[in-house]
């Protein structure tokens, strides 16, 4: 017997707390809270690493970065993973991507972080300078400008386990891939009213807050919804199974929503994050070198990485924010009611999740960086079975359990060297979930209080939070259940030094299990 449909439905840095669903006291998301409550919802599913390419390449392949390869930004997934998507397909799964994939580079900006190399001796040549040979060139540039620019540009399948594939790439309303080509059809003059020098007018202070001047049925997220309704209207009568992930490049930065999305929630209505109401919060010294960058003046504002902010700016990205989470809740209807009349709902998973979190004015700080805080930690993760009853649970849930997951609800074995452990038995109500979730981060850019590229390893255990940064810098230690907006650092606390030697151990014990064990043997040698 075939195995079920799946839409997976996967969106871009929206944090846990960001659903009606999930808690969130302002917010309009009608459409998810409608599937949330027909389904499991997981309140503590967090990710493999907080950042985009690394979690993403853990959910394709079900393995921590340090396993896949794909350690942080900027190191395409190299082709020799398995993912279970590929596993799907040759279990006859029809596989369709809309949207941001993400498992290759889409910026044409050279890497920052090179090879080290010894002073004062002769290098290696190009080729022998790394441990491990780079894999690049044909086949790894399907998401760069460069080959989108290409007249004939298509992306050749399958990619990565998809056999239908519509790409986005990039973030904002200057994006490019598919969707650009689907755009420029619609509007030629689309470069006139994409981009911050054509933004529209308004008052807001914060940083990339943009507001588009192109309107709501030409922007990403309204492509997204209209190619994943087609695709499922072509499926109608069909028996042959399916998994079709639709991702969203939204709510990542800029924040720009468009047309009535940019008004719809008042900065005003907006919490002011706990750091800014609190006067004996001292900010750590990770945190308070971002937040001196700002004060200085050297803060990037335009880019990627952790900046300061102050409580209005917070007020201000979050009711953007919002205003981008609505209008994903509202393209997540157009799916749902797509699925409904393609007649395949009653054997179709829906799944929701998003790669990563944001800070949103949490500790004084926006986007995200080597700060593990749950804001960017903790995502969103809803699983609906069809027919199904709402259930919420606090058992923990990483990224890499997802593939692990879908397999199981599909009836396959995994791979040999999967990480990840199915979530169903909790779904289902039968056991507990995992004990413990590792996240890893790794990033190019020196981090200003440690001036090195940060490193840094979290666990999450029994309601507690374990952090080791680089070198001689220490780490942190937050008790969750009686400090949630982890303000009182207690890795020197006498108090806490049991638990902080027990997280530890968990902490070694699971990074050893990222020792690979693929290949495996091919002779007892």
């Amino acid at each position: 017997m075939p195995g079920p449909n799946f839409v997976f439905i996967i969106t871009d840095q929206q944090r846990a707390d960001s659903l009606g669903c999930t808690g969130h006291p302002v917010v309009r998301t009608p459409a998810l809270d409608g599937l949330a409550g027909r389904g499991t919802l997981f309140t503590d599913a967090y990710v493999a690493s907080p950042v985009c390419m690394p979690n993403r390449a853990s959910l394709m392949t079900g393995r921590m970065p340090s396993l896949h390869g794909v350690r942080l930004n900027g190191v395409p997934l190299s082709r020799r993973n398995v993912t279970f998507v590929e596993l799907l397909r040759a279990a006859g799964y029809d596989t369709g991507l809309i949207g941001k994939s993400h498992l290759q580079n889409f910026s044409d900006m050279p890497a920052i972080r090179g090879a080290a190399g010894e002073t004062g001796k002769c290098p290696p040549p190009p080729d022998l300078a790394q441990a491990v040979r780079q894999e690049d060139g044909a086949g790894y540039d399907i998401e760069s400008p460069d080959f989108w620019d290409r007249e004939d540009a298509a992306v050749e399948t399958p990619f990565y386990g998809f056999d239908h594939v519509e790409l986005i790439t990039g973030h904002g309303d200057r994006v490019g891939g598919d969707y650009r080509r689907w755009l420029l059809e619609r509007e030629p003059a689309a470069d006139d009213l994409t981009g911050a020098e054509n933004q529209l007018p308004h008052d807001y202070t914060c940083p990339q807050a943009v507001r588009t001047a192109l309107p709501e049925e030409l922007y990403s997220t309204s492509f997204i919804a209209e190619r994943a309704e087609a695709w499922l209207a072509e499926r109608s009568g069909d028996d042959r199974p399916f998994f079709l992930n639709v991702s969203f490049p939204d709510p990542h930065h800029p924040l720009n929503p468009p047309g009535r999305f940019w008004d719809m929630y008042d900065p005003a209505d907006m919490p002011v994050p706990a750091a800014f109401r609190v006067n004996d919060w001292t900010p750590p010294a990770h945190v308070a070198a971002v937040l001196e960058e700002r004060e200085a003046g050297r803060a990037k504002l335009n880019g990627m990485n952790t900046i300061g902010i102050t409580a209005r700016e917070a007020q201000e990205a979050q009711a953007l924010t919002c205003g981008m989470v609505t209008m994903i809740d509202e393209a997540v209807g157009r799916i749902l009611a797509a699925l409904e009349a393609s007649g395949r709902s009653r054997d179709t998973v829906v799944i929701f999740t998003s790669d990563h979190g944001d800070n949103l004015g949490d500790h004084r700080l926006l986007l995200k960086g080597a700060e593990p805080y749950q804001q960017v930690t903790r995502v969103p993760l809803i699983w609906a079975e069809p027919g199904g009853e709402a259930h919420r649970t606090r058992e923990l849930a990483s990224t890499i359990d997802i593939s692990a997951s879908v397999l199981d609800r599909a009836g396959l074995a995994p791979y040999e060297g999967m990480q990840g452990q199915s979530l169903l038995p909790v779904v289902r109500g039968e056991a507990k979930g995992r004990d413990n979730v590792l996240i890893q981060y790794e990033h190019q850019r020196p981090h200003p209080a440690w001036g090195v590229p940060p490193r840094v390893h979290t666990i999450v255990e029994d309601g507690w939070r374990l952090s080791l940064f680089p070198g001689e810098a220490g780490g942190e230690l937050y008790d969750l259940e009686e400090d949630p907006d982890e303000l009182r650092n207690l890795w020197d606390a006498p108090e806490a030094a049991s638990r902080k030697a027990m997280l530890f151990e968990s902490l070694a014990r699971a990074e050893m299990a990222c020792v690979d064990t693929v290949p495996l043997p091919t002779g007892l040698a």
